[in-house]
């Protein structure tokens, strides 16, 4: 739209931003987070103009609320969690379907090589482990490899491996994200074909209800990480409006946010493996409760939240730029 246009439409809205305070933290976040939209949207395409920079000047003090003192850093991580990270998961679903997607149907690509060709399981998880996990299966403990080693050294050694699967899954997408989609194609293959191993033994609800209590997290975190590392080849691929090398400098400090934003996830399920998942005669309903929640907590924070905190900013948005009668 013309400057003008724009200008007429949010004047009011940023006059009242600028004269009046903000009441709660909450406010404070909000308004910082709609100046910022519209700042966005001035240096798009206005870059030049006195609008521009006032929108810096307004955005800038509430930057300063934010960050003003030790205390306020303490708010400023409350806002990441609350507000920042929440919007960037709306701002890239897309993304996140397609890494979804992607993750679905490598993982059924593996099940269904390792159901119609019988080397397929050993050739992706290994002889050594195949023939372990036999032998567990014989004894009556299928899952005894959960139990093996001490729990703090499981700890270190799995939180150490799927930190850096994280971090490599969102880097590698600066490859035009086929490193993301080969990192996805891995993982995915691996589970299909730890699946079937168990399935083809008559274990399977039997392994959802044990591998999955660390699994739902784990493979969450794989999936959202893959959806950075496409945000991050996109803007290599699709630079849009914006020079390449900004593009691409956007979509880095959106996929390391998320990325940041997903690294607790990712160690806590380092701990549900190391501690909780070697407990196999835990009763169904723990079990199935620890599933339930895990699963309940991603959908939330990842889609149901973020839709509906950018509904509700939309709409103070909208209501601020609405003519008075």
């Amino acid at each position: 739209m013309r400057e003008a246009v724009f200008i007429k439409q949010n004047t009011e809205k940023w006059k009242t931003y600028e004269n009046t305070p903000a009441i709660t933290p909450d406010d404070v976040a909000e308004r910082f987070i709609i100046i910022t939209d519209d700042l966005a949207y001035s240096k798009t395409f206005y870059p030049k103009s006195k609008t521009t920079e006032y929108l810096n000047k307004l955005a800038t003090g509430y930057h300063q609320d934010i960050y003003k003192n030790k205390k306020e850093n303490t708010n400023r991580i409350l806002f990441f969690w609350k507000f920042e990270l929440p919007l960037l998961f709306k701002k890239h679903h897309k993304q996140l379907l397609y890494s979804f997607l992607f993750f679905t149907v490598f993982f059924l690509m593996g099940l269904l090589s390792a159901k119609y060709d019988k080397t397929f399981v050993s050739l992706i998880l290994g002889d050594d482990y195949v023939n372990m996990t036999n032998a567990n299966i014989a004894k009556g403990d299928p899952f005894g490899v959960y139990k093996n080693g001490d729990s703090f050294a499981m700890l270190y050694a799995i939180a150490r491996n799927n930190l850096y699967i994280t971090v490599l899954n969102f880097v590698t997408g600066i490859f035009c994200a086929f490193g993301t989609l080969y990192i996805l194609l891995n993982n995915g293959l691996m589970l299909g074909a730890f699946e079937y191993l168990f399935i083809s033994k008559g274990l399977g609800l039997q392994s959802t209800l044990v591998i999955w209590i660390h699994g739902t997290l784990e493979i969450s975190t794989i999936i959202i990480a893959g959806s950075a590392g496409l945000v991050l080849g996109k803007s290599v691929l699709f630079p849009t409006t914006f020079s390449r090398a900004i593009s691409i400098k956007k979509g880095a400090s959106d996929g390391m946010k998320i990325i940041v934003g997903i690294l607790p996830i990712v160690v806590i399920a380092a701990i549900f493996e190391s501690f909780v998942t070697r407990h196999t005669e835990m009763p169904v309903w723990l079990s199935a409760g620890i599933l339930l929640v895990s699963f309940s907590f991603i959908t939330w924070y990842v889609i149901l939240y973020p839709l509906y905190l950018h509904h509700k900013i939309s709409t103070t948005n909208s209501q601020n730029n609405e003519p008075e009668n």
